[in-house]
């Protein structure tokens, strides 16, 4: 398998902002109203793209890669220039992240966040089984981020960085949410349906896979969302919530001599720990 196509978790297309309208005092009370603010969206998509690129960018290049009319691209970028969270080169007319985006970020880095937590944890999962280890964090049903990751000489290379994100119902992370979230069936139906998949499962197979995963407490995706690659998954919990989760990711072959079921355990345990870590303010 080439890196090409080792990708643990597929981005998805950028989804814009969706208007939620309701009926009445009870709805409103049930549901959260968002209303589209499209300069806004814009500008924290140049900073994505400027954030995952290797080098810096050309109005048009972004504009292109984001589907923005470039005027309206570059008015974005000027304002981003002035609040010090892009950089201009004159010379080569392309854009880059500035240090501003540290200042924001600031408080998060200094606060003992789950990474620091997860990562040990992580550096041994990866040793024991000579496989990518890597801590997930979600933000409801709509994405994942990968939070840390620890890789060892042997294992898989898997072309996924810090801060990448992914549809969340995905995989065996994605199972795990949906076993342990408490997420409407309805709407764990109609997310399952968007998602992309080498070999998908029907969604009655989906289902039943997430009822094994609420029993067992990991969840095993063979070779459903990449073609040959096996990824284990236990979910972490913060405030009773699956917010994070553990998950080990290889070569079919190889984790099957392990032993699924072994890693599911080994995964479950760790998880668990880290859950009442969390409940007891970070350990």
């Amino acid at each position: 398998m080439t890196q090409s196509n080792s990708s643990l978790l597929r981005s998805s297309p950028e989804r814009r902002a969706r208007a939620q309208t309701t009926q009445g005092p009870r709805a409103e009370a049930r549901a959260v109203v968002t209303r589209r603010v499209p300069a806004v969206s814009r500008a924290i998509a140049i900073l994505r793209l400027l954030g995952h690129s290797e080098a810096p960018q050309g109005v048009h290049a972004i504009a292109n890669a984001l589907g923005l009319v470039p005027s309206t691209c570059l008015h974005i970028l000027r304002v981003l220039v002035a609040e010090e969270l892009a950089s201009f080169d004159s010379e080569t007319k392309r854009y880059a992240l500035a240090a501003g985006v540290l200042s924001i970020a600031g408080g998060m880095l200094r606060r003992r966040s789950f990474s620091d937590v997860a990562q040990p944890v992580l550096d041994d999962l990866s040793r024991r089984w000579s496989a990518t280890a890597i801590a997930v964090e979600s933000s409801g049903l709509e994405h994942i981020f990968v939070s840390a990751i620890s890789r060892t000489e042997q294992a898989l290379r898997i072309r996924v960085d810090i801060g990448s994100r992914f549809p969340a119902l995905i995989s065996a992370t994605g199972r795990c949410l949906a076993a342990f979230g408490d997420h409407p069936a309805k709407e764990l139906d109609r997310r399952f349906r968007a998602l992309r998949w080498d070999n998908p499962p029907t969604l009655r197979g989906w289902r039943a896979e997430v009822e094994v995963t609420r029993a067992s407490g990991y969840a095993i995706d063979d070779g459903r969302y990449i073609s040959g690659v096996t990824i284990v998954a236990a979910p972490v919990f913060s405030l009773r919530r699956p917010k994070y989760a553990l998950a080990i990711v290889g070569i079919a072959e190889q984790l099957r001599k392990i032993g699924y079921e072994s890693i599911g355990k080994a995964l479950r345990t760790e998880s668990e720990a880290l859950s009442r870590r969390l409940e007891d303010g970070g350990g």
